[in-house]
């Protein structure tokens, strides 16, 4: 945070716009000319200081409200999210979910030929699931190899 958190320019051009209105009746029946230039200068100095207020009100929010750089680059790098619920998963449910997906991986491992390394992988998430996310993404995964499977037998008869 900078000087005056961050609202340096705010007070700046705010400074200038009251100095600029306090001026004003003292030059007024000095020239014409001046006159048109603080008419039109002080309306506009107030803007400025109303949007540069604003604007540091508005970029104040949103780097207290949004993830910190770290947090960002912590979660491409991983790229995996986690989220906690309200009803938490026993291990004995991630077991259960964890035999049904091996048995669906077999079936389909059966009925379309996929690659080793692709089997392996699965069986490798499978057995690290931990959370209801991971479940879920596994379970579409192998829905779409059922498809997929199944799409592949109508071709083939």
């Amino acid at each position: 945070m900078g000087y005056l958190g961050n609202h340096l320019a705010t007070i700046v051009t705010g400074v200038f716009a009251a100095i600029l209105t306090a001026l004003w009746p003292y030059f007024v029946d000095f020239a014409p000319i001046l006159n048109f230039v603080f008419i039109m200068a002080v309306p506009i100095t107030w803007f400025l200081t109303f949007t540069c207020w604003i604007s540091q009100k508005s970029t104040d929010y949103m780097h207290k409200h949004a993830p910190s750089h770290s947090e960002k680059k912590s979660l491409s790098n991983s790229q995996t999210i986690q989220t906690t619920t309200n009803s938490q998963v026993n291990l004995l449910e991630i077991k259960q979910v964890q035999n049904e997906l091996l048995l669906e991986l077999n079936n389909v491992k059966e009925s379309v030929k996929l690659k080793d390394s692709e089997i392996e992988r699965l069986n490798q998430e499978i057995s690290n699931l931990e959370t209801l996310v991971q479940i879920e993404s596994l379970k579409t995964e192998l829905a779409n190899l059922k498809m997929l499977a199944s799409g592949k037998k109508t071709k083939s008869k």
